[in-house]
C-alpha cells in the first residue's frame, strides 16, 4: 500500500494529474459548501483539502501512517519542499503551503477509525477506497461512525472510460508478455483495482446508503502532455452532454438512512374553544 501511495502522490505532479485535481477541487468546494453538522473527517489525500468550503466547526485530516512517515523525513520527488511542505500543488499560494504535519489531524487505518458510533457528520474519501486493502471493509467502518442523515462523498477512477480502457490494456499486455511492443506502460498509477461506479453503489445500498447525486468528469483522451490536454478541451463540454457516464473520475454523495427513524418536529396542538350549548328552560308552574 505505501507504495502505492507514493506512486499516485508522484502521478499528481503530471499534467493529467494536475487537471484530475483541478477537476476534483471544484466538485469537493461546490458539494461540501452547504453540508451542515459539527464533525467532518477527510480520509487520505492531502494534495486536496476538500472541506476548505465547508462550515462545520471541527474539520479534520486522517492519513495513513506510511504518508505522514513521508512528508516528516521529506521527500525528493516535488511533492514535498523543504520541512515536509506542500509544494506545487494547483491553486495554491504561498500562504496556504502550510506544513502538511500540522495539517493532519490523526494518524489511522482507514478501515479502523479512532471515533464511536454515530460520531461523523460528514465523511470524504478521495480516492481512499482504491488505496485500500478492503474498500468494502471501509465503507461498513464509514456507515458506524456517522449519523443518520450523514453523508459520505466518494470519488474514484472510472475503468469504464478512455483512461480506465487504456490502463487495462496495459495490464494485458503485461501478462501476455507484449511489452516489447510499447503499449504495456501504464497511465495512471498502480492503485489497486479501480471500482466501477455501479459496483460502488450496490456496496452503498447494502450498507443503507442512498446515492444523492453522481457526477463524472475528465473527458479528456489519455494523453500525457499539457499541450494535447488543452487541444482536447472541447471534449469536457461535449462529455456530459454525448457521453455522460465514461468520464474519467466519477464523484458520489451518499446520505446514511436509518430504517424505522423518524424526524419529530414540535407537536402543536390547536386549541379547542368551547362551544356554548343552549340550555333550555322549563316553567313549572
Amino acid at each position: 500500500m505505501s507504495s502505492a501511495i507514493i506512486s499516485l502522490t508522484d502521478w499528481f505532479q503530471t499534467p493529467p494529474g494536475r487537471y484530475l485535481l483541478e477537476w476534483e477541487r471544484s466538485q469537493f468546494d461546490q458539494s461540501v459548501a452547504n453540508m451542515f453538522g459539527y464533525n467532518a473527517l477527510q480520509l487520505g489525500l492531502p494534495e486536496l483539502q476538500t472541506l476548505v468550503t465547508n462550515r462545520m466547526p471541527h474539520r479534520w485530516l486522517a492519513l495513513p501512517e506510511e504518508l505522514v512517515t513521508l512528508a516528516r523525513e521529506g521527500s525528493e520527488k516535488g511533492w514535498f519542499g523543504d520541512g515536509g511542505r506542500v509544494s506545487a500543488l494547483p491553486g495554491s499560494t504561498p500562504s496556504s503551503l502550510t506544513s502538511l504535519s500540522d495539517r493532519v489531524a490523526l494518524v489511522t487505518n482507514a478501515a479502523a477509525l479512532p471515533f464511536p458510533e454515530a460520531s461523523l457528520d460528514l465523511l470524504v474519501l478521495p480516492h481512499t477506497l482504491e488505496l485500500s486493502a478492503d474498500p468494502h471493509h471501509v465503507l461498513r467502518e464509514v456507515e458506524r461512525v456517522l449519523v443518520p442523515e450523514g453523508r459520505v462523498v466518494i470519488s474514484g477512477f472510472n475503468p469504464y472510460s478512455l483512461w480506465g480502457l487504456r490502463q487495462a490494456r496495459a495490464r494485458w499486455a503485461s501478462r501476455v508478455g507484449m511489452a516489447g511492443l510499447g503499449i504495456s506502460r501504464l497511465y495512471l498509477p498502480e492503485t489497486g483495482d479501480f471500482i466501477a461506479p455501479g459496483r460502488l453503489k450496490d456496496w452503498l445500498r447494502l450498507l443503507s446508503f442512498e446515492v444523492e447525486s453522481e457526477r463524472f468528469g475528465c473527458y479528456r483522451p489519455a494523453v500525457k502532455t499539457e499541450k494535447w490536454l488543452q487541444r482536447m478541451a472541447w471534449m469536457d463540454r461535449a462529455g456530459p452532454r454525448w457521453w455522460p457516464i465514461v468520464g474519467s473520475v466519477y464523484f458520489v454523495v451518499a446520505v446514511k438512512r436509518v430504517r424505522g427513524m423518524r424526524l419529530l418536529g414540535p407537536v402543536w396542538k390547536p386549541r379547542r374553544s368551547q362551544a356554548v350549548v343552549p340550555a333550555s328552560v322549563t316553567n313549572r308552574q
